[in-house]
């Protein structure tokens, strides 16, 4: 598949970059946008926007945020700070649209929808500038995204065509049933800093091709994509108030998330993010029994058995956990090895991360490496290091803060981990790979499942009878066998136990945004 191609590719291909001097100068507010937009980065004003987008219009606020660069620091401009009267006023914008755009038929959906689609690939190189710009990640990863993202849309444009009812033939003689499948209603978005532009679109594209409308809240931390998106929606003839963007800074977020689930005029939540903030959510939209899908936390295992081919298992794990510098919710965490391939696995993965892995500014070239997104996620890998081998883990390579300073953190592999250490009971979300050393095929089921999350899970193993039998056993929502990267527009995204409810992408995520209704139909 495409998708998975481009993501492999980062791998394996280079980026012809811009020149390694080339820097982004803070400056202020509007004048700063499009001063970044003429410079090297070659980011194009239209697209670097940075008022809300409600209704189809762009609307000021008196007050904003900054947004950084987290490779240097810099500041990239500031944003519109949106507070809870423009949640209420984005809420009724996105109700308004949505009492037309529940009748627009389903083929003006779907070509609403490729229109975008096709916008944002003729726009993929700039889409991709801004996502490295504000999240860091190598500009060669912001291209895979791109592309992933797009596919979304193109995906539901599909499927908007697909939302097929049932006829069912009842007991009775003179009756038949008759099941249709109706838009829910207004879905406030919420979505993570990770993936700014995918993590919309993988939501934004199943609602609209339902005909819902969406009001997004975008990550503090990546604003300028999900408004990015907003422009090209309107450009694509998407109509006003169907896709409203209000970004907020993280001083209001709090707020702003609780008055988007109290809303009666909300009917669905959809959130991307940390555990705890999911509970939180949940908790505000219970008050009114708003649908909820949720996406959150996981704690991935990547399992390799003394039957795996161990060159395979270290390209599946280079891929998996250092994606996007591991600031992935379904990248391995926590690496169990069996001991009769333990040492070797060890060795190899440490000569594959000295070899392959290149840390730096997202848009030098060669980079595979960014800045984590700021520094409470350095502290967070740091501590973890720590703690390991306070408690006897050995650093086999990195282990502390790189030397180019700020957000930056080496690449690390730890060796002789424990399972009581933070690396193996925390999510890291960062790049940091523990490996832990295990016996018998049942004690690594054991150490997998023993977590109250369960999004992905990865395993090596050349032996069929054992895939079957650990594929079924992991209590995760994703399973990866003899594979680092499981995502695909065509396939269900989703957790189990606490990370998350429902599921994105494939066909059964346009569900998330229908009611079912039963039509009783007598007299026949």
């Amino acid at each position: 598949m495409a998708t998975r191609f481009l993501l492999r590719s980062f791998w394996a291909a280079r980026l012809a970059l811009p020149p390694a001097g080339c820097r982004l100068r803070p400056a202020s507010s509007e004048a700063q946008r499009r001063s970044y937009a003429r410079g090297p980065a070659g980011l194009p004003a239209d697209l670097l926007r940075g008022d809300s987008f409600v209704g189809g219009r762009w609307l000021p606020v008196p007050a904003t945020f900054p947004v950084y660069d987290p490779a240097s620091g810099a500041t990239l401009g500031t944003v519109a700070d949106c507070g809870v009267p423009e949640a209420r006023a984005a809420v009724r914008a996105a109700y308004d649209a949505f009492c037309s755009w529940k009748g627009v038929s389903v083929k003006e959906r779907s070509s609403l929808l490729r229109k975008w689609y096709d916008l944002m690939m003729q726009n993929k190189d700039d889409l991709a500038k801004i996502i490295t710009a504000e999240s860091g990640k190598p500009l060669k990863e912001a291209q895979g995204e791109v592309l992933y993202s797009a596919l979304f849309l193109e995906w539901f444009s599909e499927e908007a065509r697909r939302i097929y009812g049932d006829i069912i033939y009842t007991s009775a003689r003179d009756k038949r049933g008759l099941v249709l499948k109706q838009p829910i209603g207004v879905a406030a978005i919420i979505t993570p800093w990770n993936f700014p532009s995918a993590m919309i679109t993988r939501k934004v594209g199943a609602a609209l091709a339902a005909g819902c409308t969406v009001v997004v809240k975008p990550a503090e931390d990546t604003p300028y994509s999900a408004l990015a998106l907003a422009q090209l929606a309107n450009q694509a003839g998407i109509p006003p108030g169907v896709y409203n963007v209000i970004p907020c800074s993280r001083t209001k977020a709090k707020e702003v998330g609780e008055a988007l689930c109290t809303d009666p005029l909300v009917s669905k939540i959809s959130f991307t993010g940390s555990t705890a903030t999911g509970k939180i959510l949940l908790h505000h939209a219970a008050n009114s029994v708003k649908r909820v899908s949720m996406e959150l936390g996981g704690l991935a295992p990547f399992i390799v058995f003394d039957s795996a081919n161990v060159d395979q298992a270290v390209t599946g794990a280079m891929a998996s956990k250092f994606r996007n510098a591991g600031q992935t919710c379904v990248c391995a965490n926590r690496f169990l090895v069996q001991r009769g391939i333990y040492d070797s696995f060890v060795k190899k993965f440490a000569e594959a991360m000295q070899k392959s892995l290149r840390v730096g500014n997202g848009f030098e070239e060669g980079i595979t490496q960014g800045p984590l997104i700021n520094e409470k996620a350095v502290e967070k890998v740091e501590k973890h290091v720590n703690d390991a081998v306070a408690k006897g883990a050995t650093v086999v390579t990195g282990g502390k803060r790189h030397q180019r300073g700020g957000n930056f953190f080496e690449p690390t592999l730890l060796s002789n981990v424990t399972k009581g250490m933070l690396c193996i009971t925390e999510e890291t979300f960062g790049p940091l790979a523990p490996v832990v050393k295990f016996d018998k095929e049942e004690e690594a089921i054991a150490i997998a499942n023993a977590t109250d999350v369960g999004l992905a899970g990865y395993f090596y193993s050349q032996d069929p009878a054992q895939i079957w039998r650990v594929a079924e056993q992991l209590e995760v929502g994703m399973v990866g066998v003899n594979e680092g990267l499981i995502s695909s527009v065509e396939c269900p995204f989703g957790g189990v136990k606490q990370s998350g409810l429902g599921r994105e992408g494939s066909k059964y995520g346009i569900d998330e945004y229908l009611e079912v209704k039963y039509v009783c139909y007598g007299g026949l």
